[in-house]
């Protein structure tokens, strides 16, 4: 009995987006196996060399999430929605977390961004978006028909304002990005009205030019600079997306080919693994890969947008929505980044590149999407 309930339940699942995310974790797997090889750290002779690399690891960190998206798929996610104060207290810890990092992180690179401990790294960032997803469903799944009240605005926007200022103060300006974009998508899917709209847009322009002038770092501001004219510095601060767009030229239909793609295994290409992974797959698997990778993406966001058509209350409708807004911008920010589109402000791409904070908080977020699922209308 407990096996058939077991098996209808895993039937319920959407396996068109499961497939999708599979497909997106198989191509960045497969570019950080090459990137691995590059640095000299796979094929290993033995597990422990193997597991150090950015491929093993990446594969230990896709096999756990696999299992923690099928554990909270099973999870009744009703619970955020009728207990305030589970909500309030995984804020707080993220909170708490955040904090820490200025105060007991050293900088690496000028950057307070994760824990270290027993050779794992831990990324309270990542943490600190799913929360807020779920926070702010929670949050105007009771107050999406009072929108008219500039108040919940306000409101909503302490409970991003706070932990923005601590990773700005880390700094991740990138983090911060995403999660503003995360607050003013939900407001327009919660009806938010226009006139408030521009009173929000004048406030970003006014606090923008306030960071410009007291708070950006000469580093952030150069980054801005070279964005529209990375020329100016080809060798220094332009280098990155200098890179990349040769890395991206140059693969043309198919691709140098896995362990072939000079601008990665002559390490030309920086932070392939994380920043300028998009880069280093259109090196090396080619526009086919890229259209591969852009395919899975879309069909894996209209899963999601059908699920949330279809969720059976506000909250689990917000809640996809916050989940589609936070992959979508964290794609987009990040594959205009290597094509210089964009200023580099080192977003990740989501369940892409190598991390496993990312990996596993972008896995349980889709254990609640499948969760939402299983429950929908029918």
């Amino acid at each position: 009995m407990i096996f058939n309930n077991f098996t209808q339940h895993i039937k319920k699942m959407d396996w068109v987006m499961n497939i999708a995310v599979f497909i997106l974790v198989g191509i960045g797997l497969a570019s950080l196996f090459s990137i691995s090889y590059s640095r000299g750290s796979f094929p290993g002779n033995n597990f422990f060399e193997f597991y150090q690399s950015y491929f093993g690891k990446q594969l230990f960190f896709f096999i756990l999430g696999i299992f923690l998206m099928i554990v909270m798929s099973f999870f009744d996610w009703r619970a955020f929605k009728n207990h305030s104060n589970l909500i309030l207290l995984m804020y707080g810890i993220c909170i708490i977390t955040l904090l820490g990092l200025l105060i007991f992180v050293k900088p690496i690179r000028g950057i307070r961004s994760w824990y270290s401990i027993a050779g794992f790294t831990f990324n309270p960032i990542e943490m600190t978006k799913i929360v807020l997803v779920i926070l702010l469903a929670k949050y105007f799944s009771f107050r999406h028909a009072e929108m008219y009240n500039f108040s919940h605005i306000l409101v909503s926007g302490v409970y991003v304002a706070i932990p923005s200022l601590l990773m700005f103060l880390q700094p991740d300006f990138g983090s911060v990005l995403v999660i503003l974009l995360l607050w003013v998508g939900i407001l327009f899917v919660s009806g938010i009205k226009i006139r408030h709209f521009f009173v929000l847009l004048l406030a970003g322009a006014v606090l923008f030019g306030a960071g410009w002038n007291f708070f950006l770092k000469d580093y952030q501001k150069q980054r801005i600079v070279t964005f529209v004219n990375p020329e100016q510095d080809v060798l220094d601060s332009g280098w990155n997306q200098m890179q990349s767009q040769i890395a991206i030229g140059s693969g043309g239909m198919w691709g140098k080919g896995l362990l072939k793609g000079p601008q990665v295994q002559l390490k030309f290409l920086p932070e392939p693994q994380t920043d300028f992974i998009f880069a280093s797959i259109a090196e090396e698997m080619g526009l086919a890969g890229v259209i591969v990778l852009i395919g899975a993406m879309l069909v894996m966001l209209s899963r999601a947008v059908r699920i949330a058509i279809m969720a059976p209350d506000n909250f689990s409708k917000f809640f996809v929505a916050g989940f589609i807004i936070i992959f979508f911008a964290q794609s987009f920010i990040n594959m205009a980044m290597n094509l210089r589109l964009f200023p580099i402000v080192g977003i990740p791409l989501p369940l892409v590149s190598y991390g496993g904070s990312n990996l596993i908080f972008s896995f349980l977020a889709l254990g609640i999407v499948q969760a939402i699922k299983i429950s929908e209308r029918t």
